[in-house]
């Protein structure tokens, strides 16, 4: 209710209310010509549906201002309802809220003038005063409320459509081009030759995808951000990227055209999941790790075929097969990487020998037990480096039992 605002409205005399209710058109008239002012100003009018709707919320806020003062029981339900309706129009609109508060600021005071025009009493115009200023601050919250009720369901749309949009980006099917077409249509993004897609350890993306700007896209999937970045080969794009996701767990996929995204957001996605540390990963730079460690539990399989023989080998050998198969059989070499003395490397070289015999001349054999060899030493399963004290001791102890 009115007197809710300002309690001293009731105890102003009623011929101050029936005045009001007597100078109702004159007092139309008079505002909306104010306001119809300011709009011109800010290069907008009153005609039109926007028109309309502004031209009705100037009304609706002097006729319900006039009502209330004659009869301070007045209900401003329908008053704020308009305003809040007004408020969602002009955010609709590509307005800010701040232009229609604007115009309630304009059409008080040219109001309080005229009031003041009216040689009422001075403390029925103190009265009117904070009665007045305290309507507009209800008017004007309603309008807030409206737009930012409005602001909000219309980001939950955008989302919406961008999810759907990067789903058919990155689903197995590739979508036909008009069912694309209008996807990207609905989400007002232009469809590029070549995307980059981004897998980020968070939840936070339609803020991430804000602050990389340039068209970047971004959605919720799987419990992680996957952010769609367009044409990332533009000179900076991916540098500014990556200076927005400094100290996030992050996977960048590879640039590919816009019809294979979805190679993009698979890599990107299972580095995201298989690779440890932080920061961003170039998915480019760690192919071989995402080829051998793809499918869970396959190398570790793989190994355990490959190594089956080698049942029997110690640690420091397997080590010195590994280091021996790097070098590509380059004895000294390999010994330099173990920090071990070539002699040793020989004495263990001639024991493999024994198991794996003809396998070691054979490249695919080769490249087979290289990769064996390589996982089981990223799972931490032998050390690559033997202990120093190794290159003191001589050759003909290699076969004592002391060299490990």
């Amino acid at each position: 209710m009115f007197a809710e605002i300002e309690p001293r409205v009731a105890e102003l005399p009623t011929a101050v209310g029936e005045r009001l209710r007597a100078l109702r058109p004159v007092l139309r008239d008079r505002v909306l010509g104010t306001v119809r002012s300011v709009m011109s100003a800010q290069g907008r009018s009153l005609t039109g549906g926007q028109g309309r709707g502004l031209t009705l919320g100037v009304e609706t806020a002097v006729d319900a201002f006039v009502e209330a003062v004659a009869s301070p029981a007045h209900d401003l339900a329908a008053s704020r309802a308009v305003f809040a309706e007004l408020g969602r129009t002009e955010f609709r609109e590509g307005h800010r809220v701040d232009a229609l508060r604007a115009v309630l600021t304009v059409g008080g005071r040219d109001l309080w003038a005229f009031l003041v025009a009216q040689d009422l009493p001075p403390d029925a115009l103190y009265v009117l005063a904070s009665a007045l200023f305290g309507f507009l601050d209800t008017l004007a919250g309603a309008a807030a409320e409206g737009y930012l009720h409005e602001q909000e369901a219309n980001a939950r749309d955008w989302d919406t459509v961008r999810r759907r949009l990067i789903t058919l980006l990155v689903q197995p099917d590739p979508p036909g081009e008009a069912t694309l077409q209008g996807a990207a249509d609905a989400a007002r993004w232009p469809l590029p030759a070549t995307v980059a897609v981004v897998s980020i350890d968070s939840t936070d993306g339609e803020r991430l995808a804000r602050i990389a700007g340039n068209g970047t896209i971004a959605t919720v999937i799987d419990d992680a951000t996957r952010m769609v970045v367009p044409s990332p080969a533009t000179p900076g794009r991916l540098a500014h990227v990556t200076a927005v996701l400094a100290g996030r767990r992050a996977a960048l996929g590879p640039a590919v055209p816009l019809a294979s995204a979805r190679v993009s957001y698979r890599l990107s996605r299972r580095a995201l999941r298989l690779l440890p540390g932080d920061g961003l990963v170039h998915c480019d730079d760690v192919l071989l790790e995402l080829l051998t460690g793809w499918e869970p539990g396959l190398m570790d399989r793989f190994a355990a075929r490959e190594l089956a023989g080698a049942a029997g080998l110690r640690e420091p050998e397997l080590a010195t097969l590994h280091a021996w198969l790097r070098e590509q059989g380059q004895v000294v070499a390999a010994a330099a990487a173990l920090h071990a003395h070539p002699q040793t490397v020989r004495y263990r070289m001639r024991k493999i020998r024994e198991v794996f015999g003809a396998a070691l001349d054979d490249p695919d054999a080769r490249l087979r037990l290289e990769l064996a060899l390589r996982h089981r030493l990223a799972a931490g399963q032998f050390t690559f480096a033997e202990n120093p004290s190794s290159r003191t001791r001589p050759a003909s102890s290699a076969g004592s039992g002391r060299d490990r």
